[in-house]
């Protein structure tokens, strides 16, 4: 179903869907600051857009409910500690890191994930093209064998976590790694494509046949979105 998208930032915390109403398009930006906090990105398609892959109810949850709490809370922890340098507490700044790390790394993961995304009349489910296309089919073989491997990966996350379709920042190749929780890609690898594996992605609509979300995930696939992140 089609929903009102967000329209200003001060509406993020008040959002309804409506069935009538078509949303505010806007290009996601990676991670999104405003006078140097985390601001929650607005989406460029309708929460219900990716029907029937991923419900629009889910959808309105994930981004302004559970995407909202990360950035929420991200900026509340750089807040304390921001506090704790300036008290020169290092006790108290370590202690910040793995909220730091859980919320930041939520706000990067989902702010990459809208991009993965896109309806199936804005090009989602087409399959990559040019070098990233033959990467895939180097390393895997073909797109389907890939999508395989990579749905063995989700499945066998243990809890929560991510399946990222990383590149070696160093060696050029990519693989599929699996993040527990909301550890985020840095460091040697890069980001190319993620899947949500927590269950707020697909429980609503799918319950415990997860199965049949990462089966179906991929006809909304967004592989233009990954073409601009492979180098």
């Amino acid at each position: 179903m089609a929903s009102t998208m967000l329209r200003t930032s001060a509406l993020r915390s008040t959002i309804r869907a409506t069935p009538t109403v078509a949303s505010k398009r806007a290009r996601l930006a990676g991670v999104s600051f405003v006078r140097g906090k985390a601001t929650l990105p607005d989406l460029p398609y309708d929460y219900g857009a990716l029907e029937p892959a991923i419900n629009g109810k889910i959808m309105e949850l994930h981004h302004s409910k559970h995407h909202n709490t990360y950035v929420t809370s991200y900026n509340q922890a750089i807040e304390k500690l921001q506090e704790a340098q300036q008290a020169q507490d290092i006790a108290g700044q370590i202690a910040l890191k793995p909220l730091i790390n859980f919320h930041g790394g939520g706000h990067i993961n989902h702010t990459l994930f809208w991009e993965n995304l896109a309806p199936k009349n804005q090009g989602g489910g087409e399959p990559p093209s040019g070098s990233l296309s033959k990467a895939i089919d180097g390393s895997f073989g073909s797109l389907d064998a890939m999508k395989q491997k990579f749905n063995t990966a989700l499945a066998g996350i243990q809890g929560s976590g991510w399946a990222w379709l990383v590149q070696d920042t160093q060696t050029g190749s990519i693989s599929i790694k699996t993040y527990a929780n909301q550890d985020p890609v840095v460091g040697q690898f890069r980001p190319i494509l993620g899947i949500d594996a927590w269950e707020h992605a697909y429980y609503l609509q799918y319950q415990n046949r997860k199965a049949e979300y990462f089966s179906a995930v991929w006809d909304v696939v967004n592989w233009k979105a990954a073409e601009k992140r492979f180098k």
